[in-house]
């Protein structure tokens, strides 16, 4: 067992604060549920955040009809005006923008660069969302038939609820309510049990931002909480990110009960480097997608195949090793780290016990991460980068996500082998091609099958006015997240023929 298992912890050297509220109807109110949980800071666990109670099954059924209440309301409110609120929830992100990325830090634990890119690509969706009026644009066309003309409108869907995890606390909830507010809907966010504060606080700004009451609501809870508001009669649509397993569960609910929803799930991501990369050039951002917020990302490679011949394959995993030992695990907040702690201790140990099973299947462990700490935060949830060699599609660490600064090295001796052995695993959220030659670049584009591709970019994350989401196991539902996807999910279309008598043209037209 770790040294920082939950019940070596040392008493809490913070004081208690509040419990992380809910918002209801437009009012803050403490849960009353029978579940709670202490949110620790991942750089040292004997710092307490915040103690968290769940919403009692009672105030989850109120927060679902105060947001059907505001619902008429705000669907009645213009384009334009809707706009007007996002510009101003735009404009409290960036007045708020450094203490939002430290507070990611200190509740998520990834170092503060990435903090400050993830709320940074989470304002680029309230950007989008800004645009509204013209995203929600229907269509037409007179004289569809003689005297009859066509037109559609999209309108809200109601009640919308976003479930996000907790390795992006701000811009998953960002890409979720942002949209669906601007949409015209009212949303209610249940954020992510081991990191609620950043969501919680970005669903306050957002409401004092000039929101009716009700249109933006919060509830604590994990998975009971999470079904009770996917199965409420009034909640119309679900969008959230998880594990597969739990994605697919609420892909089942949210059916079986009517509800559109989207569910995004895991990913086991290949990046593929071909024997004509530039591996001076690529090595820092091979390194950084696969050990940035210490693997803990849906985007993040966690399958390395070096393609070639034995001599090019060795010199890739050489300088690949060698760059991912310099890493040095530190709190988020401190510049000189470069890998920060993982979110909690039982991810700590769910990981450790990956690398073990990984060992044991016949896997060669080439950096072991294991025995890295932080010395200044000895009491941190801190791995070191993991590299394990000489792995197969049938082992575990190869199939499985481990979520985790852990990378499983294949070796293939062509482009063709190597694309087959990544579109063997269930996931497909994301693929990355290393190389020099434009036709290689096409065959990968062709063949592999994922939703997201980078060629000669190891983290291929859309901006967001294009379409986030991938394939196979990696999403249940069929819309995608950001862009016009997003206003496609949040909304419905009605299509309306039209004649009016009287207005029919004369014979040759009006001319």
């Amino acid at each position: 067992m770790s040294a920082i298992a939950a019940q070596d912890r040392p008493p809490a050297t913070s004081s208690r604060r509040a419990l992380a509220p809910n918002l209801i109807g437009g009012t803050w109110v403490e849960g009353r549920g029978d579940a709670s949980r202490d949110i620790f800071n991942p750089a040292d666990t004997a710092e307490l955040l915040a103690p968290v109670r769940e919403a009692a099954p009672d105030q989850v059924t109120e927060a679902c009809a105060a947001a059907a209440r505001a619902f008429p309301g705000w669907r009645a409110t213009p384009a334009p005006d809707r706009a007007h609120v996002l510009f101003r929830f735009r404009e409290r992100l960036e007045r708020s923008f450094e203490d939002v990325a430290r507070g990611i830090v200190r509740e998520n634990g990834k170092l503060l660069r990435e903090a400050r890119a993830e709320l940074r690509r989470g304002i680029d969706v309230v950007d989008f969302a800004c645009g509204i009026p013209s995203q929600m644009m229907g269509q037409a066309l007179s004289d569809v038939s003689r005297d009859v003309d066509c037109l559609t409108f999209r309108e809200p869907m109601g009640v919308v609820v976003g479930i996000p995890p907790f390795n992006f606390p701000a811009l998953i909830p960002l890409w979720m309510m942002s949209v669906a507010v601007a949409c015209g809907n009212t949303f209610l966010l249940k954020p992510a049990e081991k990191a609620p504060l950043t969501g919680t606080g970005l669903a306050e700004m957002f409401a004092d931002a000039g929101l009716p009451p009700g249109v933006v609501g919060v509830v604590q809870g994990g998975r009971e909480v999470s079904e009770r508001l996917i199965a409420d009669p009034h909640v119309q649509a679900v969008s959230f990110v998880g594990t597969s397993a739990v994605a697919g569960s609420a892909y089942r609910i949210a059916a079986a009960h009517g509800k559109r929803v989207q569910a995004h799930g895991g990913a086991k991501n290949h990046l593929l480097v071909l024997p004509d990369a530039d591996l001076g050039r690529i090595l820092p951002e091979m390194i950084g997608s696969c050990f940035g917020s210490a693997g803990q990302r849906c985007l993040a490679v966690s399958v390395l195949v070096v393609v070639g011949d034995r001599a090019r394959q060795h010199a890739v995993v050489d300088a690949f090793l060698r760059a991912a030992g310099e890493l040095t695990p530190g709190d988020g907040l401190d510049e000189a780290a470069t890998l920060c702690p993982v979110v909690n201790p039982e991810a700590l140990e769910r990981i450790r016990a990956a690398i073990e099973r990984g060992v044991g299947e016949g896997a060669r462990l080439r950096l072991d991460g294991r025995s890295r700490a932080a010395p200044q935060r000895p009491r941190g949830c801190f791995l070191g980068a993991t590299v394990l060699d000489d792995v197969t599609p049938e082992m575990f660490v190869g199939r499985e996500e481990i979520f985790g600064p852990v990378v499983s090295v294949m070796r293939a001796p062509d482009l063709d082998a190597a694309i087959t052995m990544a579109n063997r695993s269930r996931y497909g959220n994301t693929a990355c091609l290393f190389t020099q030659s434009g036709a290689s670049a096409r065959i990968f584009r062709e063949r592999i099958q994922a939703g997201m591709l980078g060629i000669n970019v190891a983290v291929p994350a859309p901006m967001g006015f294009f379409p986030f989401g991938g394939w196979k196991d990696s999403i249940y539902g069929y819309h995608n997240t950001q862009g016009a996807d997003a206003v496609a999910f949040y909304t419905r279309k009605k299509v309306i023929t039209d004649r009016w008598p009287g207005a029919e043209a004369p014979e040759g037209g009006w001319l």
